[in-house]
């Protein structure tokens, strides 16, 4: 039986992406039947009608399966890579502390994005700073649906730093961690001034009715691919991993209270 498994297409290389996973469960006998989606609440939607059988969730995509089950739904698997992330307030060298951003404006990812907005701004709040109140949050408002899985509000935050145009903005630590090496970010102009607690990222959701022998059998394909495999690396290269694994639900608490305090699902 073929597995039904989404994915939103966030950039051109998802295609590639599934067009390598999928060319790998086929040759081991387990092939995927593959939906691509526009946005994450297509993609939710179809998972809740049964649709598909697998979704390759965002992290705020996930808590909307969660809270839309009652919780009767499993996270399967991870990157290496969605776990344990933290996103970093940047500012100009010399600032310091997040009480730099008093008055000021911060920049932020567009409004549906974990890392970039939901996330920073629910750990300013329990740190004292509050949207509206001590500081303006500017919102770039790119890739609505996206969930912030792709660079675009984030980057064009930093470019509104760079400029002066903002005081500060947000950005994950993979991203940071990338334009560093490749030269978008000059680490001798701009520093983290506050760091969020841990959390974690995508995940592989399933329904609670999925069978645990399609469960086994679907993680037995994921977790063979191999880094060490160059067929793979691409893919994994592409996605930003170098291992598959299992999925777990602890790294959501921080978005989870964002999400309560904003109201999100009751927009």
């Amino acid at each position: 039986m073929n597995t039904r498994i989404g994915a939103v297409v966030y950039d051109p290389r998802v295609t590639v992406i599934w067009d390598i996973i999928g060319r790998f469960f086929a040759d081991r006998g387990e092939p995927l039947a593959l939906s691509f989606y526009a946005d994450y609440d297509l993609q939710v939607d179809a998972l809740i009608a049964d649709r598909i059988d697998v979704a390759w969730n965002s992290p705020l995509a996930w808590l909307d399966v969660l809270r839309r089950t009652n919780g009767a739904c499993r996270a399967l698997a991870m990157r290496d890579t969605d776990r344990d992330r933290v996103s970093h307030v940047l500012a100009r060298v010399g600032a310091s502390g997040p009480e730099y951003l008093q008055g000021r404006t911060l920049g932020t990812g567009a409004s549906d994005s974990p890392q970039a907005t939901l996330i920073p701004l629910e750990w300013l709040r329990a740190h004292g700073l509050e949207e509206g109140k001590d500081f303006t949050a500017r919102r770039f408002e790119i890739g609505a649906g996206l969930h912030g899985d792709h660079v675009g509000g984030e980057l064009e935050a930093f470019r509104a730093l760079e400029r002066g145009e903002v005081d500060a903005c947000v950005v994950l630590d993979l991203n940071r961690d990338a334009w560093e090496k490749d030269g978008t970010l000059d680490a001798s102009r701009f520093a983290p001034i506050a760091t969020t607690d841990r959390f974690d990222h995508c995940n592989f959701s399933v329904l609670a009715k999925f069978s645990r022998e399609r469960e086994e059998a679907f993680l037995r394909a994921l977790f063979a691919m191999s880094y060490d495999e160059p067929a793979h690396r691409e893919m994994m290269d592409l996605e930003g991993l170098k291992q598959w694994l299992p999925g777990r639900t602890s790294g959501y608490d921080l978005l989870a209270r964002a999400v309560e305090h904003a109201g999100w699902f009751a927009r």
